[in-house]
């Protein structure tokens, strides 16, 4: 009879790192390959787009004189500011749909008519009403996060496995608990895709806002850039929010990764 040895968790780990490796070599090479693409299409039309080379250049000027990180820091605080507050809210509302049935008739008719409205779309009427300082801009980043994550930590709540619960029920757990202990940890990986949705959305909806009626943020920065045809400051500000659209996501992805360690991953 022969005995079957289950692998330990040193071994699977010494099988995963060789092809962590090479899907990050894969992911290297691609970025360099997009680079040459790049490259080769700014020889071929030097007059209607810049080369990396160019970019970079403009790039350093900028960071040079604290242009640029006036405006990374003003398009920063309001992604911060209407992702968290949108996140929040979406967490809050969405929990109170996918656990009352009273909740989920008043609110989700006004949640499905506004999601079929481009966030971008209520710019113009946000800036009539709050005029053009920062209220507006935030507003719709708040409005645009809310959206896609409430519609994730709904989904989560309601996929939350019905045995679990009736099993709680059964013995003698009241509801609350059941709550804290099997439905909240249960959409905690519902959740945090819905944030890095409502992340990429906030981002998208903040450029939007920032080209109209503002005064500072890369998406103003380009907006005047436009004027001047200036194409390597345009290129500096798509590849900044690029990055910082990028480490954010990341940051979320970590933090899904360490609170949700019991989840079986591929």
């Amino acid at each position: 009879m022969t005995a079957t040895i289950a692998p330990t968790d040193e071994s699977s780990a010494k099988t995963r790192r060789p092809r962590s490796n090479k899907f990050s070599t894969i992911s290297v090479v691609s970025v360099f390959v997009g680079l040459g693409l790049w490259w080769l299409a700014s020889i071929l039309n030097p007059t209607t787009l810049s080369s990396p080379l160019d970019v970079a250049k403009r790039l350093v000027e900028l960071a040079g004189d604290g242009t640029l990180f006036t405006n990374i820091a003003a398009s920063l605080g309001r992604v911060f500011a209407g992702f968290a507050i949108g996140t929040v809210l979406a967490i809050i509302v969405g929990f109170g749909m996918g656990w009352y049935l009273g909740v989920r008739a008043a609110i989700q008719p006004w949640i499905q008519f506004f999601r079929v409205i481009p966030p971008l779309a209520i710019i113009p009427l946000a800036i009539v009403l709050m005029g053009i300082g920062e209220t507006p801009k935030i507003f719709v980043i708040t409005l645009a996060s809310f959206l896609v994550s409430v519609i994730a930590t709904y989904q989560g709540v309601i996929s939350v496995d019905k045995t679990l619960i009736n099993a709680g029920r059964v013995l003698g757990t009241n509801d609350l608990t059941i709550f804290l202990k099997i439905v909240v940890p249960a959409s905690v990986p519902f959740i945090l895709v819905g944030m890095r949705q409502g992340l990429g959305a906030a981002w998208a909806t903040l450029v939007a806002a920032e080209l109209i009626a503002a005064q500072d943020g890369l998406g103003h920065m380009m907006q005047k850039a436009q004027t001047y045809y200036d194409l390597d400051t345009i290129f500096v500000g798509l590849i900044v929010i690029g990055i910082l659209g990028l480490l954010m996501d990341r940051i979320l992805l970590w933090a899904e990764k360490r609170l949700t360690q019991w989840q079986e991953r591929r």
